[in-house]
């Protein structure tokens, strides 16, 4: 029972307490470029978390069978197996849905360099996950990046319908929402003092 008790604190803590977006301030770069239409960041997050589950997978290999021998390869090795999953992803997209890997745009291949999926592979590194809590650890953080995108866009999407004063259009308003959700986030601090929260 307290290796489950660990599982989901190790889900809670990176999808709502230590949320790589809104806590940590990782992956910036796509919360603010693709968060203006609701259906392209959900497709975004999805393809990150897909991309988080795979680094993950690696990360735990590397840790594992490579990096023992040699732990200065960390972090190129880490790029490495970001890059390449990337790279796979934007070709299924592009095999798959045309229209998505044309709305996803620059953002797609920018994935390799989102920074909250390097912190992933570090993170999980540093803690010490072993295969099971990493994954659990990247659907997490995954789940949380995506929830941050759909908040935003939502929200995003809502201002685009209402009347905001002139002062706050545009990116001030983007801004101001993504410091509030950054704060409303902060109130999950005290939710699971469980492993990773």
């Amino acid at each position: 029972m307290s290796e489950l008790n660990t599982l989901v604190g190790i889900f809670i803590g990176s999808l709502l307490v230590n949320n790589f977006v809104l806590s940590y301030f990782l992956g910036l770069c796509p919360f603010f470029g693709v968060s203006g239409k609701l259906q392209t960041a959900f497709r975004l997050g999805l393809a990150t978390t897909f991309v988080m589950v795979i680094t993950s997978l690696c990360a735990t290999a590397l840790n594992t069978f490579v990096l023992p021998a040699a732990p200065y390869l960390r972090l190129i090795s880490f790029i490495l197996v970001i890059a390449s999953t990337v790279q796979f992803v934007e070709m299924a997209i592009k095999k798959l849905s045309p229209a998505l890997f044309r709305a996803l745009g620059i953002f797609l291949p920018l994935i390799t360099t989102n920074c909250a999926i390097l912190g992933l592979a570090l993170f999980q590194t540093s803690r010490g996950y072993n295969l099971v809590e990493g994954l659990v650890f990247a659907l997490g953080g995954g789940g949380g990046f995506t929830l941050a995108l759909v908040l935003m866009a939502g929200l995003r999407e809502e201002a685009e319908l209402s009347e905001p004063p002139s002062v706050v259009r545009g990116t001030a308003m983007t801004l101001i929402t993504a410091g509030l959700l950054s704060l409303a986030f902060m109130g999950f601090a005290g939710l699971f003092s469980g492993e990773g929260a």
